[in-house]
């Protein structure tokens, strides 16, 4: 059986995200990549919850690394009481849903499902932990199978040659986008703001592209304006971390004012995510706000002197007159026009 991932580079790899190996979850450190590949070692569910908190991976990583952290949770309820199991693995996915506030309601529903497993398995007298692990890679593969299909969808909006602006780490769907372009033989190049604190776009999103093959630069984050009044991109494309009902597009902070940008200067915006029943409108989104020294350093080294004060929200709010189009696995949508995404 061919993987999902075939074709894409190391970053995108399942088990360059995260692996799974006899009670163990390994992540990879995307704050230190490309660097060095190193992997955090997190023996139970907490530490896996902590390792998302920590920003250890994000994008879609945090999906597949909260899943594997049930798979342990699951290890650890061998041996227990039915109750004692129901408890542990009840309250492992309340806290690894909870890791990030702003994706907690999509991480909440998947978690829920691989609990479901977990549980259904434990009622049943079977190996949770197996059960579990199996649905958690056959999850992953659907994952990446409906991101080459929006990929796609993408595609077919882009012109036979276009530079591309993004926004932060859209993983998969920005591999994909990459890889069916070159399969297309569509003529596309990247550009890439650093996105700090973190540098997501300049260390992951340049890396995929460069491994790819793909011609890639990397601007700093108060460039987007200025690149896109001089044509240097013809379109902007970004992920979305949440796509509420009422089409507002919660992603990476900068994304706004691209966006804004991209709009003055008559550039389209294509956001590629599903849109969430869980968020019928923005009133429902909160914003993640993180620790204010984490925007006074960069990469472990500080850049503003001591007393000086920071502020970090981690994502902004792209309103629906700004968005071209959402483009979803099951084809195009107006950002006006979600709701009907549900209608099938």
């Amino acid at each position: 059986m061919v993987r999902a991932d075939k074709g894409l580079p190391f970053l995108l790899r399942y088990e360059n995200i995260a692996h799974y190996d006899d009670g163990i979850v390994w992540i990879l450190d995307r704050r230190i990549y490309p660097a060095r590949e190193d992997f955090v070692r997190c023996a139970d569910y907490r530490q896996v919850a902590n390792a998302i908190a920590e920003m250890v991976t994000q994008s879609g990583g945090p999906l597949f690394a909260a899943s594997l952290g049930m798979v342990s949770a699951a290890r650890q309820a061998k041996g227990l009481s039915l109750l004692e199991a129901r408890k542990l693995l009840q309250r492992s996915a309340d806290e690894l849903s909870q890791a990030r506030p702003t994706t907690s309601a999509n991480m909440k529903s998947h978690i829920q499902k691989v609990l479901k497993i977990a549980l259904d398995a434990v009622e049943q007298g079977e190996d949770a932990e197996a059960k579990a692990h199996t649905y958690v890679i056959e999850n992953i593969e659907k994952r990446y199978q409906l991101s080459r299909i929006m990929a796609d969808y993408a595609v077919d909006l882009l012109p036979d040659k276009a530079a591309i602006l993004t926004q932060c780490y859209a993983e998969t769907l920005i591999g994909f986008i990459l890889l069916a372009c070159r399969e297309r033989g569509k003529d596309i190049s990247l550009i890439c703001p650093e996105t700090r604190p973190y540098l997501q776009g300049a260390r992951l999103t340049a890396s995929v592209a460069c491994d790819m093959g793909i011609p890639v630069t990397v601007i700093t984050d108060n460039m987007p304006a200025y690149v896109l009044s001089q044509k240097m991109a013809q379109v902007f494309i970004s992920a979305a971390d949440v796509a509420t009902l009422d089409g507002h597009i919660v992603n990476k902070v900068g994304t706004f004012q691209i966006a804004l940008a991209a709009h003055y200067f008559g550039i389209p915006f294509y956001a590629i995510a599903s849109p969430s029943r869980k968020h019928p409108d923005i009133s429902t989104v909160v914003i993640e706000e993180r620790s204010p020294e984490e925007t006074v350093q960069v990469m472990g080294i500080r850049t503003a002197k001591e007393g000086v004060k920071g502020y970090y929200p981690a994502f902004d709010i792209t309103p629906p007159h700004l968005v071209s189009a959402v483009v979803t696995h099951k084809g195009v949508f107006s950002p006006w026009d979600l709701k009907s995404y549900f209608e099938d």
